[in-house]
């Protein structure tokens, strides 16, 4: 799987989510960026990427995510 990839599904993701065209997943992406993006919102964001990825996290992983990047990072990683 590409970052491409990686990244296509991540927007459809967040748009999914948040209910939002205009959100578009990249590397510097954080939750800081995202009007109503709390705790419960990153949850349904981790849960929805384990179940499209085919993945699963870590309690430590997760509370290590600081961005979309990190996200990406952690599924490239996952998926390879």
């Amino acid at each position: 799987m590409t970052d491409a990839d990686i990244y296509s599904s991540l927007t459809e993701i967040l748009q999914d989510i948040f209910m939002r065209d205009d959100i578009v997943a990249a590397p510097s992406l954080t939750a800081q960026d995202v009007a109503g993006w709390d705790s419960f919102k990153q949850i349904e964001v981790v849960i929805a990427s384990e179940e499209r990825f085919g993945v699963k996290f870590s309690s430590k992983e997760i509370e290590s995510l600081k961005s979309i990047g990190d996200l990406a990072l952690l599924v490239g990683q996952k998926t390879t």
